[in-house]
């Protein structure tokens, strides 16, 4: 069985992907969900992985539901060689 791993550049993508929809940018995002503006920066570019909290913040502040966030990062992945 291959290892498992989720992989933080996909994260990035959906969660930068649903703050375009919105048509917001990094600087009001981070403001809105209380956090700094480089560490949104840095899980959009897959170089941080959310914590739970993070991202609970991250869909309030963008009016969805985390669990649709989770659900597209899922399919992502799923569609990912």
């Amino acid at each position: 069985m291959s290892e498992m791993r989720l992989d933080p550049a996909v994260v990035g993508e959906v969660i930068a992907a649903y703050r375009l929809r919105k048509g917001v940018t990094q600087e009001v995002l981070s403001g809105l969900a209380d956090i700094g503006r480089t560490h949104l920066s840095a899980i959009e570019r897959g170089g941080r992985k959310p914590t739970l909290e993070t991202l609970y913040r991250i869909s309030l502040a963008l009016d969805v539901k985390m669990s649709d966030i989770v659900l597209d990062i899922e399919r992502t992945l799923e569609k990912s060689p």
